[in-house]
């Protein structure tokens, strides 16, 4: 390389010792490195910080790098005594320094910085040489005055100097010994009226120009800030070009590579050594007793996987397929050792052994592999009695046996205890969900047990864990009429019954039965539109009964009325409207052809933040779950690796383009964690419609995640997507019909009936998902389902006004437009508006058309400047970046609160400010509208008789005056010169305020 530079990238730390008493440290990363030192920004109370920060140092004599070290020294700031604390160092020698290309993020184990320190944790960086001449030396970090500058930044944020768009540290040079310059976070701000401040995980490159001398600077460390930009780069999309199956993905498409085509052409190939184990037979006997408890252990190295045994069993059958990575391999042998199992010690029957030199390769659609007998050997070589059945090949995770596989090399460090199934893929088809509509019209001829007392009765539903009642009524004789209706949420295959119970109210909290029934939902009528169904008569069973069958020898006298049926008209809503994966009614006859084919690979994540401590190393365990209609996915778990590769595709049909395919990574708690939560990494939402019809999105996008401490990005997920429509006017058909099935509109829910029932649905998805296996548990769902989006945040509060705001920008700078038309700002202008004017009352026939051309006009230039990437989270829209601690504390806190009564009141102040004001413009609105009320209705005499005159000479100039005469005079004085202007309001307006509003009436 000519003029060689080095580069860190200082990615994050992990499980750092906690410095501040507090359980927390406040910490920064120095590099030292030929001579120069670099800093980091410093992360207040966190001990999994991440920076993101780029460094580059200038190599004084290149043929010395491998006699060089870089050192890594992470500190902890104490704020009381401005002073720091060491939290551990990394050291890294010349000789492991490679090229850009040949580097990764990697977590270095913390040592210990001082003889007495502690030290414990990970620091991730990313370190490479490079010679790009666009990049310059980074400005080294001298000798610095005082960190109380620290405590000025944080304390007089008001006097922060004017904000730039480019970060830049002012270069001071080296003064007195012992003082240093340092680079720190600037907190919160106190206020809103405050200047924004550095967001959060932004990437920052320092001193982008080299040191040159000047004069001796007063001692104030000055720095210049940036304004923050629309979206930060860290958090945003990146585009790449990855070598897929199908070929290299260039701009959307792809170039082949090879004549052979695959169904896997939206992943990267990868290749892995099949072994299956069919059967075995005449094993000799080990047992005293003349048996065997056979077992096979396929052995590859430090890699191996363990069958089955079976008890007292010379030809046991196994049929299990292992798999072994093939860039994990770390043997050329393979032995397939035959055991007996034992109490004490496991006996060596025989094994097998195969070089893998000679294992042939398969890639579909070649035939399976036929299983061959081969004989065992002993451990000296020797054939002796028993034969295995094998099969052994080399093929792609698009061999038909990869999804029932066991992953051996996966599970490695894994104890016995761990399960093979809660790490392999799996497909889950989520039930089918029905609204069911209960009217309970009433109950005849009831029986009660008290004669003296006025029964207080009512009747409780119940399907599986759903319960509602109708309202309590005095039974004042033996018939009670309610005509209440219900809704309640159940799955195929309809193995639950609808369970009615009459009972009364003898005390608080204490009911008596007087009789039930039990409604199979499977005997229940089916509805698909909105047509009425008949209402039946069910006789009540005793109430000790517990049979769900009616008997026929003697039945019960009372009945009860009703009208029961399954609503197949309806999407049954497991997730919010706004990005639902499917809108299908329940009723597959309604279901109407597909139109497009969705596929989705998941390549890959990067650089993701470990979620756990294993043998005192940062680690996680993650799995990917996609889910699209009915149909959930969940990749293989890839343990103890945090830049896992998955490469797997999947399918789906695509009946409505307005939808959202939802992708999450987890990490799994099962695995030698028994009963821990599988941990939410972050998830990407894509909507079918913002993509293009064949075209391969390969993209990969930051996985963010709200924390009590921020937004913070936990890495990267790489994938590839493509749509592919098979009837193109079907689809821009579906844009003229309606979003929800036909009888969401005839009869409509309310939006408490439908929040009620859509946390039912997730709750009945979660209950069936949580039995399969491996298991997806209910807190996996929820994530993926954002079911928990209706609490109450204020950081969502404040998202969705500003999103209001930008809706109306587009009006509001109309409007500033036209008034300053209107104030001949800029003559020429004016000119022309009036001239277009003048033009359109003379022929106002032009004004649809011109108006629609216009539109047209606008689409087409705006098409040079169409987003090329689908949407993704945005922490700038979503107000992640500038939200207060305390806010996030409130959004992340139980329901009901688990907070100390003085924040709680706090919280309720202010949240009795924001609502103070919402009431006043609420109120103001109210106000103007009960002034256009006064008009006519003669709360003030003398107002209604001006504006009744008003209308009547309005009326007459209407009638005598040209109606195109009219509006030209009326828009010639609107766009008046601003010399025949006054600035006092006009005469309407003034008329309009002086009318009475009924505030005057409020107590």
């Amino acid at each position: 390389m000519n003029n060689p530079k080095l580069a860190v990238e200082v990615v994050r730390a992990h499980n750092l010792v906690a410095k501040d008493g507090q359980g927390a440290s406040n910490a920064f990363v120095e590099l030292n490195f030929d001579d120069q030192t670099f800093r980091t920004t410093t992360k207040d109370k966190d001990l999994n910080p991440y920076w993101n920060e780029s460094f580059y140092f200038n190599i004084s004599n290149p043929n010395n790098i491998h006699d060089l070290t870089l050192e890594a020294h992470v500190y902890s700031f104490n704020k009381s005594n401005e002073s720091r604390s060491s939290l551990g160092k990394v050291r890294i020698n010349g000789t492991s320094f490679v090229p850009f290309s040949d580097a990764v993020v990697f977590d270095y184990p913390l040592e210990k910085g001082r003889m007495f320190s502690k030290a414990k944790g990970e620091l991730a960086l990313k370190v490479y040489l490079t010679d790009d001449p666009s990049i310059r030396f980074s400005t080294p970090v001298p000798d610095m005055i005082s960190t109380s500058t620290f405590v000025n930044l944080h304390n007089n944020q008001s006097e922060l100097p004017p904000l730039v768009e480019d970060a830049v540290v002012e270069e001071v040079p080296k003064v007195k010994k012992g003082f240093r310059q340092t680079l720190y976070d600037i907190a919160h701000p106190k206020s809103q009226n405050e200047p924004p401040t550095l967001p959060p995980q932004q990437t920052v490159t320092y001193g982008m120009g080299e040191m040159r001398p000047q004069p001796l600077t007063p001692q104030v460390a000055h720095m210049i800030y940036p304004r923050p930009s629309p979206h930060p780069a860290e958090f945003s999309l990146k585009e790449t070009n990855p070598f897929l199956g199908g070929g290299q993905v260039v701009g959307g498409r792809v170039r082949r590579t090879e004549n052979r085509s695959s169904i896997y052409d939206l992943v990267e190939p990868m290749y892995f050594l099949f072994v299956r184990v069919v059967k075995a037979r005449d094993l000799p006997h080990k047992d005293v007793t003349g048996g065997v408890d056979p077992f096979v252990e396929v052995r590859l190295g430090n890699y191996k996987g363990v069958t089955k045994h079976y008890e007292k069993n010379h030809n046991p059958e196994w049929n299990t397929v292992f798999t072994f990575a093939r860039d994990r391999l770390q043997s050329s042998i393979l032995d397939v050792v035959v055991k007996d199992k034992d109490m004490v010690k496991n006996d060596f029957v025989g094994f097998v052994r195969f070089d893998l030199h000679d294992i042939p390769t398969r890639v579909p659609p070649d035939s399976p592999l036929a299983p061959e007998w081969y004989r065992l050997e002993d451990k000296k070589g020797e054939k002796k009695k028993g034969e295995l059945m094998l099969a052994v090949w080399v093929g792609t995770q698009g061999d038909e046996a990869f999804a029932d596989a066991l992953h051996s090399d996966a599970s490695s460090f894994n104890d016995s205890s761990t399960p093979s199934t809660l790490i392999r893929s799996k497909v889950y088809h989520a039930p089918r969900l029905w609204y069911v509509r209960v009217n309970v019209i009433e109950v005849q001829d009831l029986v009660v047990y008290e004669r003296n007392r006025v029964p207080n009765v009512h009747v409780k539903i119940q399907i599986g864990n759903q319960m509602l009642r109708t309202k309590p009524l005095m039974a004042q004789s033996s018939n009670v009429t309610w005509n209440e209706e219900f809704i309640f949420v159940a799955a195929e295959p309809f193995d639950d019954h609808l369970i009615l119970m009459v009972e009364d109210r003898v005390g608080p909290n204490k009911d008596e039965n007087l009789g039930k029934i039990f409604i199979p939902l499977k005997m229940i009528d089916i509805r698909f539109d909105d047509q009425m169904i008949q209402p039946r008569w069910f006789n009540l069973q005793k109430p000790n009964s517990t049979d769900v069958e009616e008997p026929k020898n003697h039945k019960f006298a009372s009945r009860i009325q009703l009208r029961v049926c399954l609503e197949g008209g309806y999407h049954v809503l497991d997730e919010s409207t706004y990005y639902s994966s499917d809108l299908r009614p329940s009723a597959r006859q309604l279901w109407k052809p597909p139109i497009g084919v969705l596929e989705l690979g998941i390549l890959n994540a990067d650089a993701l933040t470990p979620t756990k401590t294993r043998n005192g190393k940062g680690t996680s365990d993650t799995f990917c779950v996609a889910k699209y209609g009915h149909k959930w996915v969940r990749t293989n778990t890839i343990t103890d690796n945090l830049n896992p590769r998955y490469n797997e595709q999947y399918t789906w049909e695509v009946y409505d383009p307005s939808t959202v395919l939802t992708v999450g990574v987890f990490d799994n708690g099962e695995i030698n964690e028994q009963g821990e939560r599988d941990k939410n990494i972050g998830k990407v939402r894509i909507r079918i419609s913002t993509l293009e019809t064949g075209r391969v999105y390969t993209h990969s996008y930051p996985l963010l995640v709200l924390h009590s401490s921020g937004v913070k990005k936990m890495g990267e997920l790489h994938l590839a997507i493509r749509f592919s429509c098979t009837s193109l006017p079907n689809m821009m058909q579906l844009y003229t019909k309606p979003l929800l099935p036909n009888m969401h509109y005839k009869v409509p829910l309310t939006m408490s009936q439908l929040e009620m029932l859509r946390r039912q649905s997730v709750d009945i998805v979660a209950a069936r998902l949580s039995r399969a296996e491996p298991p997806l548990r209910k807190e996996v769902i929820e994530y993926m389902t954002d079911a928990n989006s209706h609490i109450w945040s204020m950081r969502r509060s404040k998202a969705n006004f500003f999103r209001v705001l930008s809706v109306f920008s587009g009006l509001l700078a109309a409007g500033k437009w036209l008034n300053d038309v209107c104030l001949w700002k800029n003559t020429v202008t004016t000119a022309l508006v009036h001239a277009l004017f003048i033009m359109l009352i003379s022929f106002p026939e032009l004004i649809l058309p011109t108006l629609c051309l216009y539109l047209f006009l606008i689409g087409a230039w705006n098409y040079r400047f169409r987003p090329m990437y689908p949407p993704h989270m945005n922490i700038r829209l979503s107000c992640a970046d500038s939200v207060h601690p305390d806010e996030l504390d409130e959004e992340f806190d139980s329901f009901p609160t688990k907070c100390p009564d003085d924040r709680v009141r706090i919280r309720y102040d202010r949240l009795r400010s924001v609502a103070g004001r919402i009431q006043t413009i609420v109120g103001d609105i109210a106000s103007q509208g009960e002034r256009f009320q006064a008009l006519l209705s003669w709360r003030d005499p003398r107002a209604t008789v001006i504006f009744m005159a008003s209308c009547l000479l309005s009326a007459l100039l209407l009638y005598s005056v040209p109606f195109k005469l009219l509006v030209f005079l009326a828009g010639v004085y609107a766009m008046r010169h601003p010399r025949f202007r006054q600035k006092l309001p006009p005469a309407p307006l003034n008329f309009f305020r002086r009318l009475p509003a009924r505030t005057d009436s409020m107590l």
